[in-house]
């Protein structure tokens, strides 16, 4: 590569971009039915504002890559697939531990231990091995927990198997919601639930999940986003990745939106995870554009966003090659893990 062109992020060079995951708690708030009588949403005034995003601001060049190593930081590395084996999982922290490149981060200026994954997520049976292969690098474990992806287990059995994760060492619990619930109207239960994993989850963090294509409507959307938040959640994730229609930018406006008026309402500030078909860089840059418009910059960190991924990473790292050499290299240059 002695053609190629030399690049530095000076703003970010050489400090770490991995802060600590962990902020405050969403301690939650007694149930009322009066927050969600006055929650409506303009379908078109969404589509709108969502259609913006990619043509209001232009991140290039040394910008660019930038906002995608901050991206990288945010990313819960994930596998949540039948066939998965302990061998894949570690493979996947390996990956976690260094998800760019060492020639690509030295010719941006960074160490190659600077930049870690947000989190890794797996099945409560890889938990175990998922800290084990994290030891000493301060990347969490996350566990998709209460009957994922469906959630359609007996509610003390999702609340014993929150605990066992919990016990295996997962820091996090990506929860699904009970749809039935949402499409019902009955908010009381949907609070009741999250209120009951809230607690089973002690000091782990509770990231709700609340399938947006399968509860359909922006309204149910909001209010269940609300509904969430109120009953404890410290992040709302749109979807599972196995629904037909997962994290969109309307879908992800809405809930975002909602996080702002609750912490309106009661000064606590809650993350957003959207997951699911955000496999690009492209792709990724609309959400932070989002993130930073509609909340702010506390919001471009892992702390209160998450990006839930498998095959971003390598396109991110494919666009940050070909930032530093100039040329795009094959998909297979960058495996996952």
């Amino acid at each position: 590569m002695s053609d190629a062109p030399t690049h530095s992020i000076v703003v970010l060079r050489g400090a770490p971009i991995a802060p600590s995951v962990h902020g405050a708690r969403n301690p939650g708030v007694p149930f009322d039915a009066s927050w969600l009588d006055a929650l409506r949403v303009n379908h078109s005034a969404v589509e709108r504002r969502t259609a913006t995003l990619g043509t209001r601001r232009s991140v290039k060049k040394d910008a660019q890559a930038a906002w995608l190593l901050k991206a990288v930081t945010c990313i819960d590395l994930t596998t949540l697939n039948g066939d998965d084996t302990e061998g894949r999982v570690r493979r996947l922290c390996a990956k976690a531990r260094r998800p760019v490149r060492a020639d690509i981060l030295d010719a941006l200026g960074f160490d190659p231990d600077a930049i870690t994954t947000g989190a890794v997520c797996v099945y409560h049976r890889f938990v175990a091995a998922a800290v084990d292969a994290l030891s000493g690098s301060g990347i969490p474990v996350a566990a998709v927990s209460t009957g994922f992806p469906a959630g359609l287990i007996p509610h003390p059995f999702k609340l014993k198997e929150i605990e066992a994760s919990v016990a295996d060492g997962a820091e996090e619990i990506d929860i699904v919601v009970t749809r039935e619930h949402v499409l019902t109207g009955n908010w009381q239960a949907l609070y009741d639930e999250v209120r009951d994993f809230r607690a089973a989850c002690g000091a782990a963090h509770l990231k709700a999940i609340l399938a947006t294509g399968d509860i359909r409507t922006l309204s149910n959307i909001a209010k269940a986003s609300m509904v969430c938040m109120m009953a404890g959640a410290d992040f709302i994730k749109t979807s599972t990745g196995k629904e037909g229609v997962n994290a969109t930018l309307d879908v992800s406006l809405v809930m975002v939106r909602m996080i702002r008026e609750y912490r309106e309402r009661t000064g606590a500030l809650v993350g957003f995870k959207p997951a699911g078909g955000v496999s690009t860089a492209k792709s990724v840059l609309a959400y932070q554009i989002l993130m930073k418009e509609e909340l702010g910059r506390p919001w471009l960190e892992p702390e209160l966003f998450r990006i839930g991924a498998s095959s971003l990473l390598a396109d991110i790292e494919r666009q940050l090659e070909h930032h530093v050499s100039g040329r795009y290299s094959a998909f297979n240059r960058h495996p996952v893990a």
